[in-house]
């Protein structure tokens, strides 16, 4: 016989899985254990070849230890110098000290401002708290679900049998005379108290918290009705005398151990569904965690050697081999391939990269091997940014919660009063006998049936599951309140360029003036242009480069805003912008080519005069061309009943020919980034719910005064920062996605609200006995009540998943 160093079970070696470990045989339990084992080995293998390469530069986990080592197997194994563990004979490793261990706080899903150092449950509503930090290995803490599921188990197995003692002699089986009657009531009383009294514990201990903290909710009700019918049946058996006659039926003194066992059993049940459900809500962020691969090939003197994605740091050179996730954010230092970037824009088709072109981390290598330096890692990267703006996200509370918290904070206190009224009421009017026992039923009835949960659950349940699709599809809202306003905006505002258009200009003509030749032109234009940063003087030298003309340096370079940059060319006199620029420096010929100008700037293209020596050398025009989709985004945001207006710095004829090829409804010209704020300001003056999409620092202002910001994926922090939603892959289809989103999640939370308010409010009136006088059969039974009671709050939760399959397209 060997023990598993894994689970500490005893295994028998002849039958038990094995691996070798220093010329041992190791044995385990099962193939899990074996691989868990594994994969440790392997890991301290790693650790433990670190160590021998005396590296100049430690990682910040090993350069912190607390002077200790530890056995990942066995964490309680420790001791102050390398060695192996006792029990499973691995390689200790160093320990992390205290302050390197990520701290997790967890929060209620129903009241954020909830927050805790470890698991626990809400003092107010009773749920179970779920962490507010996202963790980086995306393991999730399921013991309250193992919890409630093995407390459902062992409750159902002991109440199915209380359920047949108690039912059978009502339909004809006398179990109760075969028993006898003290016996029948005794099996009933063993058999109910561990489900009441260990499988109903947590709803009693947050019953009680709620009690003496006054935060009413669902498990106040609950410990109350199965308390008091648990009680009053163990005062039946133990203390029958105590009962008063008013209780009784026909001198007989009726329990109820069947319905306290039940109402458990189902309660149980629905929190086991209900936490499964919820589980189901983040998984949005684990598939998010998943895309990172858990290690890295780092390359140092030529070797490569693989290291936990944890020790690369800023500035390694990592090698990714096809086939292979990029660990972190970087560049490409050799080689080229196309990487599947589907997770980061959702589109399929791979995207070449060559030399220094940037990578992002958890896409997919495809065809060739590459080296890359990292620089952005840990919570720096793209995907890291991503899952923290999604779980920050998922935990904002919507305008509307307001509404269902507000009924809420009235419903538990209504609930008990109206319980107090209908054992009053039976109790006087006696409709049937015995009268208390009829109303101490119906009392329960009203207690069990109340479902505060269901109006808590409505909002939060929907926000989660549909933020965690639009992160699916490349639409990260930052917080409910915006995924709210955006199903109410009728006005969208868009910038043209890199919003419409690509945002990468390209050089479509160049126009020479006699006695200039157009590679002249465009050699000086190139040489001028290659000192500015604005993007169409580099789609020009682009162009010159496209051509192998060879670009000479500038000297005495200087810009003049908004209207152009000059220099000095191997000693002649460079001028390039606008033709007011040229016309104020008293250039010669301007009128030559205005009519040529005038036709550029139809087709939607961007003309700037070159003057050199104070002479007309020619023009040179520019293109952004129209991204693809938004000829398509466009219709669909008409068909979504959206007005658009475009906004832009560019000129009237090039933002009108914009405007007519893709049907916008109102476009600006010559906008100045002060203008664009002051525009979306005057919209909403005129009560109009504004978004406002854009990529640029001069797009900030306007999406901060807008209702809703868009920003694109593919712009500026500054425009990211100062929007309510960021569009990763920087597409104007990516709004339709976020309207849809919106649209949908609104209305999925208006039906959880609609149907928990519903139920509660004809269940609790059905409960009390309100259809009696039209028929005696319609009383219901506690434990029916303790059903649809659980009903009530999967069937939210279950509604709101249904976001995960919607079509946003």
């Amino acid at each position: 016989m060997a023990t598993d160093p894994i689970c500490g079970m005893t295994v028998d070696e002849a039958t038990a899985r094995s691996a070798e470990r220093d010329g041992q045989t190791v044995y385990f339990c099962s193939e899990h254990c074996r691989q868990k084992f594994l994969g440790s080995l392997a890991q301290a293998k790693t650790h433990t070849a670190h160590d021998h390469k005396g590296h100049d530069q430690k990682p910040a986990s090993e350069e912190q230890t607390s002077g200790k080592y530890v056995c990942p197997m066995h964490p309680e194994v420790t001791s102050d110098k390398p060695g192996n563990c006792p029990k499973c004979g691995m390689a200790l490793e160093p320990a992390r000290s205290s302050a390197q261990k990520q701290k997790v706080i967890y929060t209620c899903p129903m009241h954020p401002e909830i927050e805790q150092d470890g698991p626990g449950t809400c003092p107010k509503c009773g749920m179970a708290l779920e962490p507010k930090t996202v963790q980086q290995d995306g393991e999730e803490d399921d013991s309250e679900l193992r919890s409630m599921t093995l407390r459902f188990w062992v409750a159902a197995a002991l109440t199915v049998p209380v359920l047949l003692l108690s039912m059978l002699p009502m339909i004809g089986v006398p179990v109760d005379r075969w028993l006898g009657s003290t016996l029948h009531l005794w099996l009933q009383l063993l058999l109910s108290t561990p489900v009441v009294l260990w499988g109903g514990w947590p709803f009693f201990e947050r019953g009680w918290r709620s009690i003496i903290t006054w935060n009413l909710n669902m498990f106040t009700l609950i410990a109350i009705g199965t308390g008091a019918a648990f009680l009053y049946s163990l005062v039946a058996v133990l203390l029958p005398s105590l009962i008063p006659e008013d209780f009784r039926h026909h001198g007989a003194v009726h329990v109820y151990f069947e319905a306290a066992g039940v109402i458990v059993t189902l309660v149980l049940l629905g929190q086991v569904l209900e936490l499964r459900a919820r589980r189901r809500t983040g998984a949005a962020i684990r598939e998010l965690l998943s895309l990172a691969p858990p290690t890295a090939r780092i390359v140092q003197d030529r070797q490569e050697r693989e290291v936990s994605l944890e020790e690369v740091h800023h500035g390694d050179i990592l090698r990714v081999r096809p086939g292979e996730k990029i660990p972190v954010d970087g560049r490409l230092t050799e080689g080229k391939s196309a990487v599947d970037e589907s997770m980061i824009s959702g589109e399929p088709m791979p995207v070449e990269k060559q030399m220094d072109d940037p990578v992002i981390g958890g896409t997919v290598n495809q065809t060739g091997s590459f080296l890359m330096v990292a620089e952005k890692v840990g919570q720096d990267t793209v995907l890291s940014q991503i899952v923290n703006m999604v779980a920050n996200a998922q935990r904002s509370r919507a305008p509307i919660q307001k509404v269902a918290d507000t009924v809420a904070g009235y419903f538990v206190p209504a609930v008990l009063v109206s319980a107090v009224i209908t054992f009053l009421v039976w109790a006087v009017v006696q409709p049937e006998q015995p009268a208390l026992a009829w109303a101490f039923v119906n009392a329960v009835a009203v207690l069990i049936i109340a479902c505060p949960c269901a109006l808590g659950l409505a909002t939060p349940m929907s926000i989660m599951v549909g933020i965690g699709r639009g992160a699916k599809e490349g639409v990260l809202i930052k917080n409910a309140e915006v995924l709210e306003t955006l199903e109410k905006v009728d006005t969208v505002v868009v910038d043209k360029t890199g919003t419409l258009t690509e945002g990468r200009p390209k050089l479509t003509e160049c126009i020479a003036a006699s006695p200039f030749a157009e590679e002249v032109l465009l050699r000086y234009a190139a040489s001028v242009e290659q000192n500015s940063e604005h993007p169409l003087a580099h789609a020009i030298v682009v162009g010159a480069k496209d051509r192998n003309l060879s670009v000479p340096t500038v000297e005495e370079f200087n810009s003049v805003t908004g209207g152009g940059v000059h220099g000095t060319v191997e000693g002649k006199k460079v001028l390039i912008g606008k033709r007011s620029l040229l016309a104020s420096e008293n250039v010669q010929n301007l009128a030559a080519l205005d009519a040529r100008a005038d036709e550029l700037q139809q087709q939607g293209r961007t003309v700037m005069y070159v003057a050199v020596d104070q002479k007309l050398a020619g023009l040179v025009a520019v293109s952004d061309p129209i991204k693809s989709s938004t000829l398509e985004a466009v219709k669909t945001l008409h068909d979504l009943g959206m007005r658009i207006i475009m906004l832009t710095g560019d000129n009237e004829k090039t933002a009108k020919t914009v405007a007519e090829k893709l049907g916008i409804d109102e476009f600006h010209a010559g906008v100045r980034p002060e203008d664009k704020h002051e525009r979306i300001k005057a919209l909403r003056a005129e009560a109009r719910k504004v978004a406002m999409a854009g990529d640029g620092i001069n797009d900030a202002p306007a999406l901060a005064e807008a209702d809703v910001g868009v920003a694109m994926g593919t712009g500026t922090d500054v425009a990211i920062e100062s929007a309510g939603i960021t569009l990763v892959k920087g597409d104007l289809r990516g709004i339709v996605k976020a309207v849809n989103l919106s649209r949908h999640t609104m209305r999925n939370i208006r039906q959880n609200l609609f149907f928990a308010l519903i139920y509660n409010a004809l269940g609790v009136p059905i409960a009390a006995g309100v259809l009696y006088p039209i028929s005696a059969h319609l009383l219901l039974n506690p434990m029916i009540a303790a059903a649809a009671m659980s009903f009530s709050s999967v069937s939210v939760v279950s509604n709101a998943l249904r976001l995960r399959t919607m079509r946003l397209r």
